[in-house]
């Protein structure tokens, strides 16, 4: 039986329209004769969800009983019984409760059986409930999702559509109460609904899709055998060495990608396999941070050969275009070696490959090169010194034993001795004696008397071919014991190297992710995922994704196949292979990242802490203040009905209702809960309703304008509010024989208004009114500022953007 297809709609946030688009598409189904069911839909009360329904068969739920309550749940023996073609299957994530004819704990889990079962399903899914960015959404959000999904459960998707709505729209279905029930619109709006978490959330889901949709195309290129780029979009790749030309050339490769919207930038530093470098770090370092100023990325790799890496990193990223800087190398070298650009050229296909002049390739050709050490003997060196003794040994006795340039046993043992050296260079100590005792051997048999036998005739001779052996055996011994020494320095070099380079990192203030891709880079591993251990999650280790890189990454400490235990409650897990030697390095890397993990928590703690307790005394401060004006407004109230003037005590009473409204629409706007329509407003119909509101009082005020003043870009209702609260607290304040005046000026684009009065005509410091008319005008993109003349005079500037300047 095929397995049936899974279409998930994802969503950035509750409420942007995920269980209709699911509605929605079985209903399209429906209409085309596609055996739609509804498996299971909750549609939170949300009327036009829930007619949306009307129509398509509903297999009945199982009720099930918990903990003296009564739950229902999708009836998955029903659905499965009544296969359909298409089963619409909401929240995806949900977990079930446990209870009689319920097998499964999670709800995807369900799903799992109805596609084995054939059936092609429908499903949504809110982005905060992937497993891998569940930490994410926590530090964004402040809440920790509960109902988590596996993505590996997501990505075998077959097709995945994102659901989306701009923020500022989401926000206002909220404040509507389209999405949550009146109880919990204002705390939503508050915490979690707040615009910088929604633009968060919209981000993550918008980048996780669009990895996912890569995914796809490399895997595609991959079944089909497609090594050639795929220019969906252009990858600009700088080949970086260390050296004095890797400025030159990211800004070169920066350039060629600003002319193409939507260019990558990437770099990469290759590393020789065994761990020696001419890089200079602090350059590396210069350079790096060049590159990631710009935009792009920086990537380190291994290889034995540099070409091979850097093709190899190209086609794996699929790369469109590769620049590399002009050989540094002289004349001679380049005609005994064509070079890293030439041989890059020739192996690139179709990658464009641009090679760049600079300063440093201009140098002599007779410029020394430091050379590094030798790599030491290892198999491949081993071998290789024994099958060129094998062929070198043969030929050369050929040669020597020609009658025309036949030589004594004394000139063929040199000749024998140069080889052998060379031998014991190339491959150590055990090649090198092989090597010294088939040349004695050959010596013996051609070179001594009688000539073609074994046997020695004379007994100098005999001398002569055991010192040549002993000579032979030192320098292997020597070139062995310095091979061991080089290996060891090599090593020791590399982990310092690497951990050096972490911890740099680090102190840079990397996040974790980069060091875990750094990580990864360093070791060349597949994927590695940094895991923690969730205490909260009831019986059974139960582990959470808290940072990765690469692909394939271990969600479980069980599906790596490298792990490194940080502590009990964390620890790194890798795929892919790696030397025994190394894996010390990692577990000390992880020790890093561990270390690297607390401190962000902490520093997130530490944030958390002191926004909350700055928040908390913003709002002790602004319920101390609107505490004085309400008490003093109701006693005005009180005294006002004490002598009997009904006009007055309801006049108070008004500015008491307003006080209350205006720390609402602060704690609103605060929230994020206040939406605004800016858009040009003339100056003098604001005017004439703020006059309006003032009433009889407002004919006092003494308006001058200019004769020609621009719009302003602003809210109206809200601009009308902030003058007209301006202006009665300066009528308040202000004494009878000295009434505020208002005026108005335009600047350098923007539009100045100033309400001014006698002594106390300005808002007071730490007023609710000027608190709420500052917070009012910043929201519309304007400033508000207060002045006192030596307290003669006090003032309110609120100034704000023109919407047609005027010099």
């Amino acid at each position: 039986m095929a397995r049936g297809r899974l279409r998930i709609y994802l969503g950035a946030a509750p409420g942007v329209g995920k269980t209709y688009a699911m509605l929605e598409e079985g209903q399209r189904l429906r209409a085309s004769g596609v055996d739609v069911v509804v498996g299971f839909v909750e549609p939170h009360g949300r009327r036009p969800t829930a007619a949306l329904a009307d129509g398509m068969e509903t297999v009945p739920r199982r009720t099930v009983a918990y903990r003296g309550a009564q739950f229902t749940e999708m009836d998955l023996d029903a659905l499965l019984a009544r296969r359909p073609q298409v089963a619409l299957v909401d929240e995806l994530a949900h977990t079930n409760v446990a209870g009689a004819g319920i097998r499964n704990a999670k709800r995807w889990q369900d799903v799992e059986e109805v596609l084995d079962g054939g059936i092609d399903v429908v499903t949504t899914l809110n982005v905060q409930h992937l497993e891998s960015l569940n930490d994410v959404v926590r530090q964004i959000t402040g809440a920790r999702q509960r109902e988590t999904l596996p993505d590996e459960v997501a990505r075998r998707a077959d097709q995945i559509e994102l659901v989306d709505l701009p923020p500022e729209v989401l926000r206002r279905r909220m404040a509507h109460g389209d999405i949550y029930p009146p109880d919990r619109i204002e705390a939503a709006l508050t915490h979690y609904f707040r615009v910088g978490n929604l633009i968060a959330l919209r981000e993550l889901a918008l980048l996780w899709l669009a990895d996912r949709v890569e995914e796809g195309l490399q895997r595609y290129r991959a079944e089909h055998g497609i090594a050639a780029p795929w220019e969906t979009r252009e990858r600009i790749m700088v080949g970086l060495t260390g050296g004095p030309e890797g400025e030159t050339l990211i800004r070169r490769a920066a350039r060629i990608a600003a002319r193409t919207p939507g260019s990558e930038l990437l770099t990469l530093h290759v590393v020789p396999a065994d761990g020696l470098t001419h890089a200079d770090p602090a350059a590396l370092a210069a350079q790096r941070a060049l590159v990631e100023s710009l935009g792009g990325t920086f990537h380190q790799t291994t290889g034995e050969s540099v070409v091979e890496a850097l093709l190899q990193f190209a086609r794996a990223e699929n790369v469109t275009q590769i620049v590399l800087g002009a050989s540094r190398r002289g004349r001679l070298a380049l005609l005994l070696d064509a070079g890293v650009g030439h041989r890059t050229i020739r192996g690139s296909g179709s990658i464009d490959v641009h090679v760049v002049t600079h300063e440093a390739a201009a140098r002599s050709a007779f410029t020394a090169r430091k050379p590094g050490p030798g790599r030491g003997a290892g198999p491949r060196r081993f071998w290789s010194a024994l099958v060129g003794a094998a062929l070198l040994l043969p030929a050369l006795t050929l040669i020597l034993t020609a009658p025309a340039s036949r030589l004594a046993l004394s000139g063929a043992l040199v000749v024998y001795l140069l080889v052998v050296v060379g031998t014991a260079l190339v491959g150590g100590l055990v090649p090198a004696l092989v090597t010294a005792v088939a040349a004695a051997f050959l010596a013996d048999y051609y070179f001594t008397v009688p000539v073609h036998s074994l046997v020695v005739g004379q007994g100098g001779e005999v001398l002569t071919l055991v010192g040549f052996v002993v000579t032979a055996a030192l320098v292997g011994a020597a070139a062995d014991a310095a091979a061991r020494r080089t290996r060891q320095a090599v090593r020791a070099t590399w982990e310092a190297w690497a951990l050096s380079r972490l911890a740099t990192a680090m102190m840079r203030g990397q996040d974790l992710p980069t060091l875990i891709e750094q990580v990864r880079e360093t070791f060349g591993l597949t994927g590695v995922s940094l895991l923690e251990r969730d205490t909260e999650a009831g019986p059974g280790p139960r582990w959470y994704v808290v940072a990765d890189a690469g692909a394939d990454v271990p969600e479980q400490p069980y599906e790596a196949d490298v792990e490194s235990p940080v502590s009990d409650d964390l620890t790194l897990a890798a795929r892919g292979a790696l030397a025994t030697d190394d894996q010390r390095v990692l577990g000390a890397c992880a020790a890093e990242l561990g270390m690297a993990h607390l401190q962000g928590r902490l520093a997130r703690h530490a944030a958390e802490s002191d926004t909350l307790a700055a928040a908390e005394r913003t709002r002790a401060s602004l319920i101390q203040a609107a505490g004085r004006d309400l008490s003093e407004r109701l006693r005005s109230a009180e005294e006002a009905l004490a002598r009997h003037d009904m006009d007055t005590a309801r006049a108070s009473v008004r500015r008491a209702v307003q006080l209350v409204a205006d720390l609402a629409d602060l704690d609103r706007l605060h929230g994020g809960a206040l939406d605004l329509y800016l858009r040009p407003v003339g100056l003098d119909e604001v005017l004439t309703a703020v006059l309006d509101d003032l009433g009889p009082g407002g004919r006092t005020i003494e308006v001058r304008l200019p004769e020609q003043q621009p719009d302003v870009i602003a809210d109206a209702a809200l601009l009308t509010r902030v003058l007209t609260a301006l202006a009665a607290d300066a009528l308040r304040h202000s004494p009878p024989e000295r009434p505020p005046t208002l005026t108005a000026d335009a600047l350098d684009g923007r539009l100045r208004v100033r309400v001014a009065g006698g002594p106390g005509g300005a808002p007071r410091a730490g007023t609710l009114t000027q608190r709420l008319s500052r917070d009012l005008t910043e929201a519309m993109g304007g400033t508000l500022e207060t002045a006192s003349d030596n307290g003669r005079e006090f003032s309110v500037t609120l100034t704000l953007p023109a919407a047609f300047p005027r010099s």
